[in-house]
């Protein structure tokens, strides 16, 4: 019998359409991907390998340092090449398949580098060479800095790097990089000579200032908008033994250590000297315990620079002259490792007695109100520069989109161990950060109404405005050109 639907009827077809649809996407997607992973799998050559769950391999792969970044992928993929890197591209676009690429996972934003579906992992790319005519090293994205230092360490040369252990070389630069030598020569992206790019649609070109000044331009500071950076050609600089350590000090002595950490930051001019001081809430003591973090490039400082923080008592000290390998591997980065975590960095002119104030009383103030939400510790990290540290070259770079503003990155970080309380401490972060930086605006410190924020510290939700400022714009432009499929937008991270 043939008949004409009610308006009833047509919407319960419209609407189980609708549930039909999504439910077929839903269980398609993992199918999808999966027949991705066996494409890869047969696509890559030798060099490469496909590892599922279930594999110990495949656990390394998705691993980070905080595990509220860790996702479960259908695969990964341990790229061993540049080419295979270029095939995977390749099919991951055809496919619009979404992917995380990860060096070192000390990415602290969900998602950034990792996914539920396609993980690409650059731990192969861990290859180091070192040319003494030139001075020029090359490294493979998939490093961890440990590792760069001890294989340049028998040249008593080194680079621009990260300043504790663990931390991947691919990130740090592709986000700026500030180092233990940052007040001699500047951020790390600045030390680039030359980035290997496989680019979206699979090309592999090397990006030079000569060859590119835009894409150069981009890379630095751009992080994964381009295509995927494989090597970096990097500038090497004279490195013998280093003075340093770490000393932690509790908080009957904060007045002490404050007033000489304030001092540090005005009088303290010589490049070679470096500090970074730590306000740590313990909840199982409800005090700060400070972690005060000390190098200088040479094995011994002059007198005058560090002398009155090493003069105040402290109850650990691991202050040494020894290799700078060896420092890098001594300070503390790993006592919250595999926990839940956050960080939101902010921009700070300058280290002041009010400031210094406001940031133990906000450690306090959210330690204790954090307290019943599975916490673990609240970290204020204080970083001090020299004003100098943007003028070490006249490039251009994406980030930071001005260098006539000194401003320093301060960061904060908090971990803990619950799911249930993950937008908690986010809300907190942001909050609390937000209060520090209009402190210090009232206290007098109006640049930073137009200091950027770093990228490598902002929290999720920060606008991209905020961090690259008038150069988004021509960032924008700019991927436009290289990626005009939006290949790159597949994967996460900041986003042009």
């Amino acid at each position: 019998m043939h008949f004409l639907p009610t308006l009833s009827a047509l919407l319960c077809i419209a609407v189980y359409a609708v549930i039909c649809n999504a439910t077929h996407y839903h269980q398609q997607r993992p199918l999808l991907s999966e027949a991705v992973c066996f494409s890869l799998s047969h696509a890559l050559s030798p060099a490469s390998a496909v590892y599922y769950p279930g594999d110990p391999l495949y656990d390394k792969g998705v691993y980070h340092y905080a595990i509220s970044s860790t996702q479960r992928s259908k695969c990964v993929v341990e790229v061993g090449n540049a080419n295979d890197v270029g095939k995977t591209l390749i099919i991951l676009g055809r496919r619009r398949t979404p992917f995380a690429i990860k060096s070192g996972g000390h990415a602290m934003n969900p998602g950034f580098s990792s996914t539920p579906d396609v993980h690409i992992s650059l731990y192969r790319l861990s290859e180091v060479k070192y040319d003494p005519i030139s001075r020029i090293a090359e490294v493979g994205a998939g490093l961890i800095w440990d590792d760069v230092f001890a294989a340049l360490e028998p040249y008593g040369v080194g680079v621009l790097g990260a300043r504790v252990t663990g931390i991947g070389v691919g990130g740090f630069i592709l986000g700026g990089g500030y180092s233990w030598h940052t007040n001699q020569y500047g951020l790390a992206c600045d030390s680039v000579v030359a980035f290997q790019l496989v680019q979206p649609n699979g090309r592999i070109i090397d990006v030079t200032k000569q060859s590119d000044p835009e894409l150069f331009f981009g890379l630095k500071g751009g992080f994964n908008n381009f295509g995927i950076v494989t090597k970096f050609t990097l500038k090497t600089y004279p490195q013998g033994e280093v003075w340093g350590g770490s000393i932690y000090n509790l908080e009957d002595t904060l007045p002490a250590v404050q007033a000489a950490t304030v001092a540090f930051q005005e009088k303290v001019t010589d490049p070679k000297a470096e500090l970074i001081m730590t306000y740590n809430y313990v909840p199982s003591m409800d005090q700060i315990v400070v972690t005060q973090l000390m190098f200088y490039d040479a094995p011994t400082p002059p007198s005058g620079i560090f002398d009155a923080l090493m003069d105040i008592p402290a109850i650990q000290s691991d202050v040494a002259t020894r290799s700078f390998h060896s420092f890098i591997k001594i300070l503390p980065a790993n006592t919250t490792i595999g926990g839940r975590a956050v960080y939101a960095g902010f921009p700070v002119m300058s280290l002041t007695r009010t400031l210094s104030e406001i940031m133990v009383n906000e450690s306090k103030f959210w330690g204790r109100a954090l307290a019943d939400k599975t916490q673990v510790s609240l970290s204020y990290d204080i970083e001090m520069f020299l004003p100098s540290i943007y003028s070490h070259t006249s490039d251009k770079s994406a980030f930071p989109p001005r260098r006539d503003i000194p401003f320093q990155p301060f960061t904060m970080a908090y971990t803990w161990n619950s799911s249930e309380f993950d937008a908690d401490f986010h809300t907190a972060a942001v909050a609390s950060s937000d209060y520090i930086v209009k402190a210090a605006i009232a206290e007098g410190q109006t640049e930073l109404l137009d200091a950027p924020s770093y990228p490598n510290y902002a929290i999720a939700g920060t606008p991209l405005e905020k961090m690259y400022g008038e150069n988004l714009l021509v960032l924008r432009a700019l991927k436009a050109r290289v990626d005009p499929d939006d290949v790159m937008g597949l994967a996460g991270g900041w986003k042009f």
